[in-house]
């Protein structure tokens, strides 16, 4: 039986927020120092826990006025009982940001409190930050100072943008090889990143690495498995470097969940939900509530694009073409999207394979089983007059460039763009070139391991498919295997 999840009566961690002046000359860019002690007077206390920053910081979600910063205290990530190495007790914890990577001029800082209830994980959302700007952040708890990270906010509404560089990641499993392309991606220093699901895998055999423990079930299982994966360095590297945008597919709880599955195992549910939240940079509006967590939303990025960020897992109704693989609240908030956009670009975030394959060469759990669904969201861009539309896309394990066509008309009305896996399916076959007879609707399919690198312009899209030699050993070569551009209101071609 599943072990229930800890209740917790706040929706969420507490926020106190503090204005630093804008030069931050009288604070020095620094947290408070502990003070001096007085000649005669005891030592100060200890600190009650080991350095608790083992899993890093992240940040996430940006807007023109902010950004989510992300940390959880664990002084002992791998704990039995899942608390880190925590006391049962709340842990103020505070955090700043700043102009410069050194911390001379501060502009934001404040305090969270981290709950036990919560893993003494903390979401903190600073507000007035001036849009369109890089910004640096870091934490500090009872004498414990956390790494340094770069972040950004989105640029001003309706604001022009020249450029935008964007990757996307998707199906990191720990056991299946080394993450060289988290690395690899924080060398490319995207200003976004969207990860597109698998962010672990909840079975994993341990081919290459230890993969952390047996399959989680409960909540100790699912934060000891997202701790044991943040306690690899490329991937805290890759979080570091920019905000990131995150949805799941479906390891982050069971292999092929979806929505029709709420009534089974709703514990299991629940716990891995709440794990997700406690370990990503989310906003308050995701926190759980029992079974459900809302990831659907978007994010607008001045008037260069706007990024609709899917879930395909949790509201899917019956397949077929009557069926919704979005379900039916999410498509019309989705179409909604497409008829109030003015952006260059709307990019669609989401998990599972789009286009259309011949031959009948589909998984069961893609757009492919909910034809209908895909026709009416493709149609909805459409009519709309969305300007250019691009899919991006996980879970593959292989990466693709595809055309989108308009039903059955051959039309071409947009470009779907398939991220490879991190690790998973081990170092790959290669095997480079279009997708064959049975997807005629590909450009380039690979299987290698890697991610996916775009540059976003007013004039045009570069996708560049980045791909790791090997995954079995640490450190090996990265290069583009393949490059394509999609000129405003243009098709998918070679440069």
């Amino acid at each position: 039986m599943d072990a229930p999840v800890e209740e917790e009566t706040v929706p969420g961690p507490s926020r106190r927020i503090v204005l630093a002046g804008a030069l931050g000359s009288a604070l020095n860019g620094l947290l408070p120092p502990e003070p001096a002690r007085a000649a005669g007077t005891a030592a100060p206390r200890r600190p009650a826990f080991a350095a608790p920053f083992t899993l890093g910081v992240a940040s996430g979600d940006p807007a023109p006025d902010g950004v989510v910063l992300w940390t959880r205290l664990a002084p002992r990530p791998d704990a039995e009982d899942g608390r880190g190495g925590m006391p049962d007790r709340p842990v103020d914890v505070e955090w700043e940001v700043a102009e410069d990577e050194a911390f001379t001029r501060v502009v934001r800082r404040g305090t969270e409190t981290a709950v036990p209830g919560f893993a003494h994980s903390v979401h903190a959302e600073p507000a007035g930050l001036a849009p369109g700007r890089e910004y640096f952040y870091r934490f500090r708890a009872e004498g414990h100072l956390s790494p340094a990270a770069r972040t950004r906010t989105a640029p001003a509404a309706g604001a022009a943008v020249p450029a935008l560089t964007v990757a996307a990641a998707s199906c990191a499993k720990f056991g299946a090889g080394y993450f060289t392309a988290y690395r690899a991606l924080a060398a490319d220093h995207p200003d976004l990143v969207l990860h597109l699901g698998d962010y672990f895998y909840e079975s994993d055999d341990g081919d290459v690495r230890d993969p952390g423990g047996p399959e989680p079930v409960d909540l100790a299982g699912y934060r000891r498995r997202h701790a044991h994966q943040r306690s690899d360095a490329d991937l805290r590297a890759a979080h570091a470097v920019a905000p990131w945008l995150v949805v799941w597919d479906d390891h982050e709880l069971a292999n092929n969940w979806a929505g029709g599955d709420r009534a089974r195992a709703p514990q299991r549910r629940r716990a891995a939900f709440q794990a997700y939240y406690e370990h990503m940079p989310l906003r308050r509006a995701s926190v759980p509530r029992g079974i459900d967590l809302q990831l659907f939303r978007r994010v607008p990025w001045g008037s260069l694009a706007t990024f609709h960020m899917l879930d395909t897992r949790q509201y899917r109704t019956p397949r077929g073409r009557g069926g919704s693989i979005t379900g039916p609240e999410q498509e019309r908030w989705l179409l909604e999207g497409f008829r109030s956009s003015t952006a260059g670009w709307d990019v669609l975030g989401q998990q599972v394979f789009f286009a259309p394959r011949g031959g009948g060469g589909h998984k069961n759990d893609t757009w492919a089983s909910y034809p209908g669904s895909r026709e009416r969201i493709t149609r909805g861009w459409v009519e709309a007059g969305v300007r250019n539309a691009v899919v991006l896309t996980g879970d593959e394990h292989v990466h693709h460039a595809n055309e989108i066509p308009l039903g059955d008309d051959g039309r071409t009305v947009g470009t779907e763009l398939v991220t490879t896996s991190i690790t998973s399916g081990g170092d790959g076959e290669g095997g480079a070139g279009d997708g064959g007879r049975e997807n005629p609707h590909s450009r380039y399919r690979e299987d290698r391991r890697g991610y996916l690198l775009t540059r976003f312009t007013p004039t045009e899209l570069r996708a560049d498919f980045r791909t790791v030699e090997q995954v079995r050993r640490p450190g090996a070569p990265v290069r583009t295997s393949a490059s394509f551009v999609v000129p405003d209101r243009g098709a998918l071609s070679r440069p």
